[in-house]
């Protein structure tokens, strides 16, 4: 089995571009449309080795969601990366304060993004 990866994005089509990136790669992909939904995956017992998550959603947005996951002592140090079409300076740092571990900007490059992920992850 390979390693798990977290997707959580609102938008399905980001969702299903991500994840085919990664299935093509050779991760197992698990994901959510939302922040909330995704803390009920890990709370499942989804045991992702990586998080990437979009900023902006709907219930509970990237920042609220990282600062959840970092909050959980299982994944306390999981790596995280945002995925998000913000790249304001003030996001990043508010990103990284939350637990942020990386920021890739949409639209994303799939090599670029297989890249950062082998820097990463464990």
């Amino acid at each position: 089995m390979g390693k798990q990866i977290l997707v959580v994005d609102d938008s399905a089509t980001m969702r299903q571009m991500v994840s085919f990136t990664l299935t093509s790669a050779g991760f197992e992909v698990v994901e959510a449309g939302d922040g909330q939904e995704a803390v009920g995956k890990l709370n499942a017992g989804a045991k992702p080795n990586l998080v990437i998550t979009d900023l902006n959603m709907p219930k509970m947005d990237g920042i609220t969601f990282i600062k959840a996951v970092r909050a959980m002592p299982t994944f306390k140090f999981t790596p995280v990366l945002m995925l998000t079409t913000e790249s304001d300076e003030s996001k990043k740092k508010e990103g990284q304060a939350a637990g942020a571990t990386g920021w890739i900007v949409k639209p994303f490059n799939p090599e670029q993004m297989l890249k950062v992920i082998a820097k990463v992850m464990p």
